[in-house]
């Protein structure tokens, strides 16, 4: 490692077996400026790697968009995936730049980007330094985070949080109600078209949302989760649990996933989002029965627990 007044680098060794994958690459593209360039994120993706293996990093090249070619020719990708965390974008600073590009195409589904200066002879690679996020084309070097903060971003961190307080709905229905649980209308403002009819089925009972955060606390995620109940043939109530984006999203993340836990803890119904605007399961209870709801993103989760 070297390290600068202001900030840690590293600088990793470019050795014969990183030149013979970059040349693997590079001749499987017929554009040669294309080709040139693939030689170049190889490299640079090579000592990232480098650099989180000797940090005990798991990633998993063979899955990385950079390392198969059909994407290679598709799009200008440098990525390297960090097992249980996302892709990390290894982007080449040639030896007279001064700053990092980034291609439009990598600007989004990215946890990081890490500027690789090349020497001139390709000999070594230096890592410079990394930013989270840049919705820019262009990163000034001296704009760039230390190394010693990457591993923040990295580190295949699993986080679950249960609750300790349990909902009691059925006092829902007597309007007494647990703190955070608030009206839909001051969760989800302006109300989404798709819970128009969700509010007309449910007019004889009660419906409350909770805005929940899922991830790092600078990237964390915000949905709302709703929670409506409504008797139906006495002993039972129909509980529905819903999620929707918030703010000025349209759709939910993704990966996002939605399960309803027995009282064991084991998982009965699961939904997930897969880019939609909303998911909802649906199911029936009595009361003294006890349940959970489970929200999963990525390595964050947290549970909610109910008793009808």
């Amino acid at each position: 490692m070297n390290s600068t007044s202001n900030y840690l680098t590293f600088t990793v060794p470019l050795t014969l077996s990183a030149h013979e994958l970059a040349q693997q690459f590079y001749h499987l593209q017929s554009d040669s400026n294309q080709a040139k360039q693939i030689y170049f994120n190889t490299l640079a993706v090579y000592a990232v790697n480098f650099y989180l293996n000797c940090l005990g990093i798991e990633t998993d090249l063979e899955a990385s968009d950079s390392w198969n070619p059909f994407l290679q020719a598709l799009a200008n990708n440098a990525d390297l995936l960090v097992k249980n965390v996302g892709k990390l974008e290894c982007r080449p600073v040639l030896p007279e730049e001064q700053v990092c590009k980034v291609p439009e195409e990598v600007m989004s589904d990215r946890i990081g980007y890490v500027a690789v200066r090349l020497d001139s002879d390709l000999t070594e690679a230096q890592l410079l330094g990394f930013a989270t996020s840049t919705a820019q084309s262009e990163i000034p070097i001296q704009n760039l985070r230390s190394l010693e903060d990457l591993l923040d971003v990295v580190s295949p961190l699993s986080l679950e949080i249960i609750l300790n307080n349990v909902v009691l709905l059925r006092q829902w229905l007597h309007d007494s109600f647990d703190l955070g649980w608030e009206k839909v209308s001051q969760v989800l403002n302006p109300i989404p078209a798709e819970l128009g009819w969700s509010y007309r089925r449910i007019e004889t009972g009660v419906k409350r949302g909770k805005l929940i955060h899922l991830g790092r606390q600078e990237t964390a995620e915000q949905i709302a989760l709703l929670v409506g109940l409504r008797p139906t043939q006495l002993p039972e109530l129909n509980i529905t649990v819903e999620v929707y984006p918030t703010g000025y999203a349209t759709h939910l993340p993704r990966d996002l996933q939605l399960m309803v836990l027995d009282e064991e803890g084991e998982t009965v119904m699961q939904a997930i989002a897969k880019s939609t605007k909303n998911i909802q399961l649906e199911f029936s209870g009595e009361e003294g029965e006890s349940f959970g709801v489970k929200l999963s993103l990525d390595n964050y989760s947290i549970i909610e627990n109910f008793t009808i």
